[in-house]
Order: structure tokens, then C-alpha cells, then sequence
């Protein structure tokens, strides 16, 4: 602003100011959205093994509940991770569910112990055989096969905790999670 006069300084000065409190205003609010927590629409990379798997996670009864109900957006490498509190006998059935499915279940410490194929709109119980199972993961029906992932691989507990974290659940509750 060479040779302005008084009142061109001021005004440029106030709108070098605006801009630069628009600007500092604009990163705070994108901190703020990011330190929101995610939901069950945001996918979440764990490795079963030695293979990535894009998975949403359902946490809460009502979750829980919902699981893949209605979905036929599921793409290979993607899935849905049922997180429980504690070890328990797990029992799935496909109501409303038009994607054929395979359900594997994870064991406390992360080990892979069974996988079950589920069938588009079965009503029927698919229920485990074992009753410490923590964490069941839905994924396209023939991706444990194709993926090479076998019973006794494991799950990548350390992500699944920071996935929880984000989603804003205190991942301490989880019994095998953060001992």
C-alpha cells in the first residue's frame, strides 16, 4: 500500500485482520468436526492375518441389532465388526439382510475360531459352538476362502481398540482390550 493514505491503511488493515481470523476460524471448526466421534458409516482398516479389511463397527444393542440389515453396498474387503463387552455364545441370523454373508468369530484374545456361511433373508439362527467368543466380523460370503484367512489367524486387536476409541467408547470396558 505504498503512498495510501490513512484511511486505505486502516481498511486494508482491517481486511488483512477479517482474513486472517476467517482462516484461523476455518481450522477450528475442521478441528472441531474431527475431534467428533464416528459412527457406524465410518470404516475403519484392521487385518485379519495378514489381510486389510475395510470394517464398520457396531457397538451399541442398537447396532448391534441393525448390523447389514437392508445393505447391498458390501464390496469385497469390506465388512462389519461385531464388538461385545464380554466372551459369550454368538447367534446371527440374516433377517432382512440380502447379501450373502460368512460370520467368523473371534475369540478374547483375537484368535479366529469359526466361520459360518449365512444365507440372504435366513431367519434361522447360526449360533457358535464355543462360548468365549468376543468379536463376530460379517463379510461378503467366500471372502475368508478367497482371502486365504483360516481359523487360528488372528484379528489386530490394537486397531480395533483405536477403532473404538474413535468412535468414542472407552476401549477399557472391553475385557481383553487395553489389560
Amino acid at each position: 500500500m505504498k503512498n495510501a493514505n490513512p484511511v486505505s491503511r486502516l481498511l486494508g488493515s482491517l481486511a488483512m485482520a477479517a482474513g486472517v481470523f476467517l482462516l484461523a476460524s476455518c481450522g477450528q471448526a475442521e478441528k472441531a468436526a474431527s475431534s467428533e466421534p464416528k459412527t457406524t458409516q465410518d470404516w475403519f482398516t484392521i487385518k485379519v492375518g495378514e489381510v486389510g479389511v475395510d470394517m464398520q463397527l457396531a457397538v451399541s444393542s442398537t447396532e448391534m441389532q441393525r448390523g447389514l440389515m437392508g445393505r447391498r453396498d458390501l464390496k469385497a474387503g469390506q465388512g462389519m465388526l461385531f464388538v461385545y463387552r464380554d466372551p459369550q455364545v454368538q447367534s446371527f441370523w440374516m433377517r432382512n439382510t440380502p447379501t450373502a454373508l460368512d460370520i467368523g468369530f473371534f475369540t478374547n484374545d483375537g484368535g479366529l475360531r469359526e466361520v459360518y456361511p449365512l444365507f440372504p433373508f435366513d431367519e434361522r439362527t447360526v449360533k457358535s459352538h464355543r462360548e468365549d467368543l468376543q468379536y463376530a466380523l460379517e463379510v461378503k460370503q467366500g471372502w475368508f476362502d478367497f482371502s486365504g484367512v483360516k481359523v487360528g489367524d488372528r484379528i489386530d486387536l490394537g486397531a480395533v481398540e483405536a477403532a473404538l476409541i474413535e468412535r468414542g467408547f472407552d476401549a477399557r470396558k472391553f475385557r481383553g482390550l487395553a489389560e
